[in-house]
């Protein structure tokens, strides 16, 4: 829905130019997504191009200092927690303690199925994932009782800077939202209003209350409209917002007033060199009036 016809053709240049970019203004994290397979009946809207988060994240680690590395999400269900662990793991050892896991229940059924992961019991999967994943960045030799991936005895190195990193769980529905409260260290919400945002944080509170978590940090991230600071020129669609920096950080603050912790933001663009300019203006004109 939202790529940028530039992206269709963009490679490892532009992924560079943004990450450094990024890593240089501030910026508290660079997000990658995950999916294994695109099925041929949702290339059209999907696209079939997903880079893999954990290569991908692992050679912009190398190119920056200071950014943060998420995977916005990480399609968890799909693979052994201990293979996850061990990749992502690593990705925290050589980033120098720099990772954010964040993980989701996945959408695509024939991903599943051609991976021969049930697709209708990916949330529980993903339940025990988490758990699983947690204990595996943790200890070096975990223990995990199941019941579809137990193990002890094995040891999972090299080990993490972070014991263990952030995990933060993605996904809108109810199920997804309290799966994040009771197991997470933060929420990604996926599509959230300002209008809808009240609610899900809501039940995050009652359900951290609940499990006795409500005085552990929590992070909510949540998908700011793409943006265009100044004015545009050309068409940049309804569901963007273009305008000066003041109106731009008038909206993101009314982000932060409902309580989201971390926006992602997405600059409209036509190619990398305005996308890097808009970064450059975000963070100079329009964030410093928002914080």
């Amino acid at each position: 829905m939202f790529v940028e016809p530039w992206e269709t053709r963009a490679g490892p240049t532009e992924l560079a130019a943004v990450a450094q970019a990024a890593d240089r203004l501030g910026y508290a994290y660079l997000a990658c997504c995950d999916h294994v397979a695109i099925p041929r009946r949702l290339a059209g809207p999907m696209g079939a191009t997903w880079y893999d988060p954990v290569s991908t994240l692992g050679w912009l680690a190398a190119l920056t200092s200071r950014t943060r590395l998420l995977s916005h999400v990480a399609v968890a269900p799909l693979r052994h927690p201990l293979l996850s662990a061990k990749q992502y793991g690593t990705l925290d050892l050589l980033s120098g303690g720099r990772l954010i896991l964040g993980v989701g229940a996945g959408h695509v059924q024939e991903e599943f199925e051609t991976l021969g992961v049930d697709f209708h019991r990916r949330g529980e999967i993903l339940t025990e994932t988490v758990a699983a994943l947690r204990v595996a960045l943790t200890e070096e030799y975990p223990e995990h009782p199941g019941p579809r991936f137990p193990f002890r005895d094995l040891a999972v190195s090299p080990r993490p800077v972070q014991a263990p990193p952030p995990i933060w769980v993605g996904g809108s529905s109810p199920a997804a939202v309290r799966r994040a409260a009771a197991h997470a260290e933060g929420w990604l919400s996926q599509g959230d209003t300002l209008d809808t945002l009240p609610a899900q944080l809501e039940l995050i509170r009652s359900v951290r209350e609940r499990e006795g978590r409500s005085d552990r940090a929590f992070v909510v991230n949540a998908i700011a409209p793409p943006l265009y600071v100044g004015e545009a020129g050309w068409e940049i669609g309804r569901r963007s917002v273009t305008g000066k920096p003041e109106e731009l950080a008038e909206l993101l603050r009314r982000y932060v007033a409902v309580g989201v912790t971390h926006l992602q933001l997405r600059p409209r663009s036509r190619d990398a060199k305005e996308y890097v300019a808009q970064l450059e203006l975000i963070a100079a004109d329009v964030l410093p009036l928002v914080v």
